[in-house]
């Protein structure tokens, strides 16, 4: 695949203050990308650069093979932005809403409608066109946010938290809605808190950290970085006097133990040194708090213990 986005030695200082620090990067045509980092660590300040609504220090970015110094307006024309925040107008209905944000990109008379139109079909809106985004439940909401997005059919789409706040079922819809995008050829940069969707849709992962590139890659390439861990998940349950930050600190102190957390359904996750071949002392720890053993079970390292590792923080 051809690159579609190119990012080379981006720097972007507040005063004194570097938020993006040399950052290099590029996003093949027709694919998934995500981009990750933990709070602060630059991804918002990288993709208001993409997308130009401001401006940065040095380095270059370029869009289908244009700069976005020279060809500000033909590049606008290309991009899609979704926003982690609802950006829509309570006053106007849901196919209004569309309407308006694909007229800014040129789109008119029966063409504009029918945009609307096709865009509200894709997120599974047609049937709600009328209703305002006050009468919306929030899953609604971030599709409507999606199809106002896409109705001009970018090429290249920003999509910063698409399912933040959502119920299952909206979520799923949402993931599967993005893949359809990238099968009818749209290049996707996809920001998300939750690493279970990035490694469900994205072909290639970026991590930044402090405004500098960490690592890239695909998920078993990114993977392969911290062959030196494992890890064990613990399905128990977790009584009302449990104490968490005693077990927890216990635990950690446990040789061979890098990383260890509490997950909802009462699943204990813990990383451990790859060498570590015998279990018996976490399951020996484990019992001295009287949690019982429903299953067990050893995997290499997912997406979410490659994040820690490399960047020393859980992903917020």
């Amino acid at each position: 695949m051809n690159e579609f986005v190119v990012i080379k030695n981006l720097i972007k200082n507040y005063g004194d203050f570097c938020a993006v620090d040399n950052l290099s990067f590029s996003v093949k045509k027709g694919e998934i990308f995500g981009l990750l980092g933990p709070n602060g660590a630059g991804k918002s300040t990288t993709l208001n650069a993409i997308t130009m609504l401001s401006d940065f220090s040095k380095g270059e970015i370029s869009i289908d093979g244009m700069n976005i110094k020279t060809d500000y307006q033909r590049i606008k024309m290309l991009i899609g932005i979704v926003p982690q925040k609802i950006a829509l107008y309570d006053h106007l209905t849901a196919i209004e809403n569309v309407k308006f944000f694909a007229s800014l990109y040129g789109l008119k008379g029966k063409a504009l409608l029918l945009a609307a139109k096709e865009a509200l079909g894709f997120v599974n809106l047609s049937e709600k066109s009328n209703l305002k985004p006050r009468q919306m439940s929030g899953g609604m909401l971030r599709r409507l946010n999606i199809a106002c997005g896409i109705a001009h059919s970018p090429k290249l789409i920003i999509m910063d938290e698409p399912t933040v706040g959502v119920d299952t079922q909206s979520r799923e819809h949402i993931l599967e809605s993005i893949k359809i995008l990238r099968s009818r050829g749209a290049t996707i940069i996809y920001t998300s808190h939750y690493m279970n969707e990035v490694e469900e849709i994205c072909d290639t992962i970026a991590i930044i950290d402090k405004g500098r590139l960490i690592a890239s890659g695909t998920k078993e390439e990114l993977v392969s970085l911290v062959t030196n861990l494992k890890t064990v998940k613990i399905q128990t349950i977790l009584n009302s006097d449990f104490n968490k930050d005693s077990f927890i600190k216990q635990m950690s102190a446990l040789t061979h133990v890098k990383h260890i957390r509490i997950q909802e359904n009462d699943v204990i996750k813990i990383d451990l040194s790859l060498e570590c071949d015998d279990l018996t002392f976490i399951f020996d720890k484990i019992s001295e708090f009287g949690l019982p053993f429903i299953s067990v079970n050893s995997d290499v390292p997912d997406l979410d213990t490659l994040f820690i590792a490399l960047t020393g923080k859980e992903i917020r």
